[in-house]
């Protein structure tokens, strides 16, 4: 996939960011996702209750539903992080990755909050070879194979849950005494003969060749170093906002926020954003939705006015005067 140009970049796989992937695709622009997990912070809720139409759900299942709608138009997904965006003198963004690069007419960015990084030697060269930020993703990958997690939290509870029942043997390394979370959970997690838990302990260094094959970890009670050979690495840190490669590129706020306006667009002209990463004021799953929607629309109008080619009307009254005066029926735009 490396060299390929896409009419749209979106930066996310959560609300937000399959949201826009979702309206883009289906305008028939060609829309590549560039994302570390699926779903972001919607992971973290077993139950979402407050999505128009739907009494309950689980977070990834709501946002494997996006995902697969989005598939379904012809969105492409890449595993991987953006580093930096540059405007090139033919009109293009070229969007670098840690493992790639790609080109495309506009870019919408609507990750929210990136997985954390462990921050530890091996973990850039091993990224996408072993090294994973979303179990739920990629842990079908690893049946009856070595895996570690490296986490903490309910992030690393749940990761440690699902690949129970997949991996033959899985390492779970935390820093604290003991895992804080769901105690029936953490109990499950104790009692099975899979699971060996690295209690005060954390992962120092990655090391492999071609993919990840061992894992350095380091207990702190006792300054003992272990190295465990594994098949993949689950890291499992929580989210954090990451924007300051952004902060010569376009405009953010004090928190480190994107602004943007009513309808998608940053301080640079092709590049739009939606959800947690902006200025919103309200930082829910189905107004990030709604904000994805937006910034597709507007990205589209964009990608048609650099081509030459009509776009959109937004409003659909006026989409929808004539036919209505005739008919008495009112076309909204979708």
């Amino acid at each position: 996939m490396e060299g390929k140009d896409y009419d749209v970049i979106i930066v996310g796989g959560a609300s937000a960011g399959l949201t826009s992937a979702l309206y883009s695709s289906r305008q028939g622009l060609k829309t590549l996702v560039v994302t570390k997990d699926i779903g972001g912070q919607a992971l973290l809720t077993d139950s979402i209750e407050n999505y128009p139409g739907i009494l309950s759900t689980g977070g990834f299942e709501l946002m494997n539903s996006f995902k697969n709608q989005a598939e379904k138009y012809g969105a492409e997904f890449v595993f991987d992080e953006i580093k930096q965006i540059n405007r090139n003198d033919d009109g293009y963004f070229e969007v670098s990755t840690s493992r790639s690069g790609y080109r495309s007419l506009a870019v919408i960015l609507a990750f929210g909050k990136t997985p954390r990084d462990l921050g530890v030697p091996g973990e850039e060269e091993f990224k996408n070879k072993g090294v994973s930020y979303c179990s739920i993703c990629d842990g079908p990958l690893y049946r009856d194979k070595t895996v570690a997690i490296a986490g903490v939290g309910m992030p690393a509870i749940d990761a440690g849950i699902l690949m129970k029942d997949i991996a033959s043997k899985v390492f779970l390394v935390f820093p604290s005494g003991d895992l804080v979370g769901d105690g029936n959970l953490v109990e499950q997690l104790k009692s099975s003969n899979r699971v060996e838990m690295l209690s005060h302990s954390e992962i120092t260094e990655i090391k492999g060749d071609k993919r990840i094959r061992s894992i350095v970890v380091r207990n702190s009670g006792n300054s003992t170093e272990r190295e465990i050979e594994v098949d993949g690495l689950f890291v499992e840190m929580g989210y954090v906002t990451k924007t300051e490669f952004l902060r010569d590129l376009l405009d953010l706020n004090k928190l480190g926020e994107i602004v943007t306006d009513k309808e998608g667009h940053t301080s640079v002209e092709g590049i739009f954003a939606a959800g947690d990463v902006t200025d919103i004021g309200f930082k829910q799953v189905v107004i990030s939705a709604g904000a994805g929607a937006i910034a597709a629309l507007s990205a589209y109008n964009y990608v048609q006015k650099v081509k030459g080619l009509p776009a959109s009307r937004n409003d659909w009254k006026k989409l929808s005067s004539k036919k209505e005066s005739d008919t008495g029926v009112s076309l909204f735009l979708h």
